[in-house]
């Protein structure tokens, strides 16, 4: 298999050289680094190639990394039926960069997409409706990126004096403000129940 995925990387990378930046073999799967900029030539060449024909594209992700100048990774995944391969493609991607949108090589990009720009603000040109898809009407910020705090900013519920659901600035409670994070198992100050047994 990793014979087959190896001559297919050096076929693309071959056919497609302004595009490919590099390719590599891990874990039976085949992943190619590319530039946004030959994005969308990439993706359609992988689709209509005769020796690739990757024509389901199969999920779209990215992956925040704050500590780099080109902020995400843009991740797509591909499947050839035809060849019972997959291949992923990488684009690293600048936080100010806009991505092309995929909707008219792969209609199934869209909700995709949208995805991508609700969780982590990454906007693609070219695309037909981008707008939230997983978080509420007026939502600030994404959640998928890593300077998101883990509580949010607004919290939801049903007021049953008001009959309606109400937003309110999240309010930690005490407790939670000075969890120390720590597992009972490494090290945590505090004498739980049961642990005097093992001081013997």
């Amino acid at each position: 298999m990793s014979d087959a995925l190896n001559e297919l990387a050096g076929y693309v990378a071959l056919k497609q050289p302004e595009a490919v930046v590099s390719t590599s073999v891990a874990f039976g799967e085949l992943t190619v680094v590319a530039n946004l900029a030959n994005l969308e030539a990439l993706v359609e060449f992988l689709r209509d190639d005769a020796s690739c024909r990757f024509s389901t594209l199969v999920d779209i992700t990215a992956v925040d990394l704050p500590e780099r100048s080109t902020r995400f990774d843009m991740v797509y995944h591909f499947l050839s039926m035809y060849r019972n391969q997959r291949i992923r493609v990488k684009v690293a991607v600048r936080e100010d960069e806009m991505v092309p949108s995929l909707v008219d090589i792969h209609p199934s990009a869209n909700w995709f997409e949208r995805e991508v720009f609700d969780m982590f603000g990454i906007l693609f040109s070219g695309h037909p409706d981008l707008r939230r898809i997983l978080t509420d009407y007026g939502f600030r910020g994404y959640p998928l990126r890593k300077d998101f705090p883990t509580t949010g900013y607004t919290e939801v519920r049903y007021d049953e004096a008001l009959k309606r659901v109400v937003y309110e600035p999240v309010k930690l409670v005490q407790e939670y403000r000075q969890f120390d994070f720590m597992s009972p198992w490494e090290g945590a100050e505090y004498i739980l129940p049961g642990d005097q047994k093992g001081a013997k």
